[in-house]
């Protein structure tokens, strides 16, 4: 089980490595969202999403003879950059299984760094967990989950641990911060930091509606599982069901989940450039959309959305600004 030892450890070999993300803000997103709003740009992390910490914790964790056998990781884009890219950093070799419907940028960007990347069909038979234990054994590589994983659940738990500190310089004492949530790495690695750090933030998973698991999940008092593996632009954030380790510990320090549209998605990605001046992925952008258009379900006088990605294909991000910006 992660704990605050874990990400405390995890942060120090981040360090120099990983970079501190800013929170940000404007006054005209606060005027929209109703109160004061901060977005913790994770999307300037390299590769481009917080997945490098979960990727640097568990790759650095591991011993010397693990690391030369190699690593295999199964992701739909984010994770696999943030595990190739700590690999190639330690020397390790690295095999990363992604859907085949993966946006093509992050299918490239996981190549361009080294790792070996196999195709799989997330309608299909198999699944990416049987792909990836076969590759695995195969090769005799350690498979890093991308949730899952108590050291990659530590590295993400790190961002939370920057989110406290910066919190206290804006002067925010109480505040919901919302995190967009596939299988739950992230958000239960922040809940765990700011339950030791800063305990009156709470965390609130944020999904595209019609993926909702975890929402439906936290409500239910159970693992509930997606009818369906894909067929949303916010690919960053689709998975079959919470995980067995992290769902736990979103159900002991998370609020409610949040739903948000696609279009509400876009819309976030528009305003995120036009008032931040970042570039967000849909499923990166969904903390802010549901910050910006559901703040009737938000309580508190600040809220922070952590916007976890920004590897979007060129043409998905114009048409969020050709239609909203």
């Amino acid at each position: 089980m992660t704990s605050i030892t874990m990400i405390e450890a995890a942060a120090a070999r981040l360090k120099g490595h990983a970079r501190v993300t800013p929170l940000l803000s404007s006054p005209f997103l606060d005027e929209i969202a109703g109160r004061r709003l901060f977005v913790k740009a994770e999307c300037l992390q390299h590769t481009g999403s917080f997945k490098f910490r979960g990727g640097w914790s568990a790759v650095s964790a591991l011993t010397e003879d693990a690391r030369k056998r190699g690593v295999i990781a199964y992701s739909s884009g984010n994770h696999a950059q943030g595990v190739a890219a700590a690999a190639k950093a330690h020397g390790a070799t690295a095999v990363i299984v992604m859907p085949a419907d993966a946006p093509q940028l992050k299918i490239q960007n996981t190549r361009d760094l080294g790792a070996e990347v196999v195709l799989y069909d997330r309608a299909g038979r198999e699944s990416r967990e049987a792909v990836g234990a076969r590759y695995a054994e195969k090769g005799g590589l350690t498979l890093i989950k991308p949730y899952d994983e108590p050291q990659v659940i530590a590295g993400q738990g790190t961002c939370g641990l920057e989110i406290a500190e910066q919190a206290a310089a804006e002067g925010i004492t109480r505040a919901e911060v919302l995190v967009n949530c596939g299988g739950g790495g992230l958000s239960s690695g922040i809940a765990l930091a700011l339950e030791a750090r800063a305990p009156d933030l709470r965390v609130r998973p944020v999904e595209p509606e019609g993926f909702d698991d975890v929402t439906r999940s936290l409500a239910a008092g159970e693992i509930r599982q997606n009818p369906s593996q894909s067929g949303s632009i916010c690919d960053a954030i689709l998975t079959p069901q919470p995980g067995e380790i992290t769902f736990p510990i979103l159900s002991r320090l998370c609020g409610a989940g949040l739903v948000i549209t696609e279009e509400e998605a876009m819309r976030a990605m528009a305003l995120a450039f036009l008032r931040l001046k970042i570039v967000l992925e849909p499923g990166g952008a969904a903390s802010l959309a549901a910050a910006l258009f559901h703040p009737d379900k938000i309580d508190g006088e600040a809220v922070i959305a952590v916007a976890t990605g920004g590897n979007v294909d060129a043409a998905l991000f114009q048409e969020a600004l050709a239609r909203y910006a």
